[in-house]
């Protein structure tokens, strides 16, 4: 793997890289890191691609502005671009997980020019237009109950600084380890992100990668992670200009049955098809939580490898 730091967008983004051939630009979600995509990385640079993550803004090595202002999707879209820009690369398929889905689902409307498909993980398509599911729920009274509201509050940032505590915990509490009835449930303050895992660091994660990120997180906090939701509803007050637009370009979506959003949403195939014309692949994942890409890399893998496969052939 290769390593270097990238200027773009008034922050300095900490890039990785492994092998060559297509750009494969891979976006992370909270609370995670480029690490978080190590097996997939390998996966595709083993197939013949050019396998790229970075650590997002406010993560890991890279910059972590204060303002939350910052970490609107615009930002995290211009971020993306700014690594091919520098990086020489003129077209990339985009694979995303959780905020980084949101992100790449969004970079694929605004950018179709430089990115030519979109696989994404745990969270559909979340585009401007409408009232947004926050607003949503805050007509209905559910303010103190969807988590997401907390995760926005100043206190958030206490409630997550014990990084040794909180990573595992959130790891396994939202995985498809827990029984159901005591598994994380957005809706249910009683059953949060922030309880300790029972068993450590679960066996589906890689140690090495969970440390390294709990010692970032020791050393920078996660008012940086935290401001992402902090910058949900004004990205949406501010993307008028995207209300309507679809997603073009071949994309994939995968997910695990026992994820607690895809619970709550309960979407099904055809919700995603009037946003998504060309849906190239739904994939259900029995059994797994919010984490494919670790519960269950060689599923996600052999899925991934797949679409890229159809893609350049």
């Amino acid at each position: 793997m290769k390593q270097a730091y990238i200027e773009t967008n008034g922050v300095t983004l900490n890039v990785v890289e492994e092998g060559d051939g297509p750009a494969v630009l891979f976006v992370h979600g909270f609370p995670d890191g480029w690490r978080g995509w190590r097996r997939q990385m390998t996966a595709v640079a083993a197939a013949g691609y050019r396998a790229i993550a970075l650590d997002m803004r406010g993560y890991g090595e890279t910059s972590k502005p204060e303002d939350p202002a910052l970490y609107t999707v615009f930002y995290g879209v211009g971020d993306l671009v700014g690594v091919l820009a520098e990086l020489g690369i003129e077209r990339a398929t985009l694979v995303g997980h959780d905020f980084g889905a949101t992100v790449s689902w969004n970079a694929a409307v605004m950018r179709p020019d430089l990115f030519d498909a979109v696989f994404c993980l745990s969270v559909p398509p979340v585009l401007p237009g409408g009232p947004s599911m926050l607003e949503r729920l805050k007509s209905a009274g559910k303010e103190n109950d969807f988590y997401m509201f907390r995760q926005m509050r100043p206190e958030a940032d206490r409630e997550w600084a014990d990084a040794a505590t909180t990573l595992p915990g959130m790891l396994y509490w939202t995985s498809g380890l827990p029984d159901a009835a005591e598994a994380w449930d957005p809706m249910d303050p009683a059953k949060s992100l922030n309880r300790p895992s029972p068993i450590g660091i679960p066996p589906f994660a890689d140690r090495e990668d969970v440390e390294a990120a709990i010692a970032g997180f020791r050393r920078d906090g996660f008012h940086g992670p935290l401001n992402t939701y902090r910058a949900m509803q004004p990205y949406f007050d501010q993307a008028g200009a995207f209300a309507g637009a679809k997603i073009r370009q071949p994309a994939f979506f995968a997910f695990g049955t026992e994820d607690g959003m895809v619970r709550m949403r309960a979407f099904k195939e055809g919700d995603l098809t009037s946003v998504v014309p060309n849906l190239d692949g739904y994939l259900p994942i029995e059994g797994v939580g919010h984490w494919p890409q670790l519960e269950a890399s060689e599923i996600v893998n052999e899925a991934l490898l797949g679409f890229l496969g159809r893609r350049k052939g």
